[in-house]
């Protein structure tokens, strides 16, 4: 995010905790679609995800006071929906039917070779769920995302060389999936 951006959402914090109500609304317009594509992402359900980007209105307007540093208010917010949206998947424990779909595809042959591209493809995004969520996140927001180390660690409110441990850890456990698998050589 450009720095510009930064500073026109600390004026618009500051222009809310003064009283401006009307602060709060363009705040929201610059925002809520942000928050439903994160969360979105995260949970792979549209109306949870604008559930979520709701909830995450209602931590802000209830804390927004506390927040010492208006500056930071993309970080920390983005921060609220990534718990908020954790919090939800943990709710949901679709930890099994994951694994048994994960199952389910390696055990099945390569058809033809044209679809083998396709299931090494199945298997990695199969492998990722194998991580934990925060080493699932920190490879998302790397590669997905575009992320840089510095971006995921104000995101995840991590430091740095956290999140560089993490997308190492990450990437060690991956090969070790995939080669036990039989899909690295």
């Amino acid at each position: 995010m450009r720095k510009s951006s930064y500073h026109i959402d600390a004026k618009l914090i500051l222009d809310y905790q003064s009283g401006d109500n009307l602060a709060l609304e363009k705040l929201v317009k610059r925002w809520h679609k942000t928050f439903c594509n994160k969360a979105h992402w995260i949970v792979k359900d549209p109306d949870v995800a604008k559930d979520i980007a709701q909830e995450t209105w209602n931590t802000i307007i209830s804390k927004i006071d506390d927040l010492n540093d208006p500056k930071t208010f993309a970080s920390w917010s983005l921060r609220i929906v990534c718990n908020k949206s954790f919090d939800w998947i943990k709710k949901q424990n679709k930890t099994k039917e994951q694994l048994k779909t994960y199952h389910l595809e390696s055990n099945t042959e390569a058809i033809e070779e044209n679809h083998e591209t396709e299931l090494l493809q199945r298997n990695l995004l199969n492998a990722i769920k194998k991580l934990p969520l925060h080493q699932q996140m920190v490879i998302r927001l790397f590669y997905v995302e575009d992320y840089s180390l510095k971006d995921i660690s104000k995101s995840l409110n991590i430091s740095e060389g956290t999140s560089k441990s993490r997308l190492y850890h990450a990437r060690e456990k991956l090969k070790l999936i995939l080669k036990n698998r039989h899909y690295e050589k």
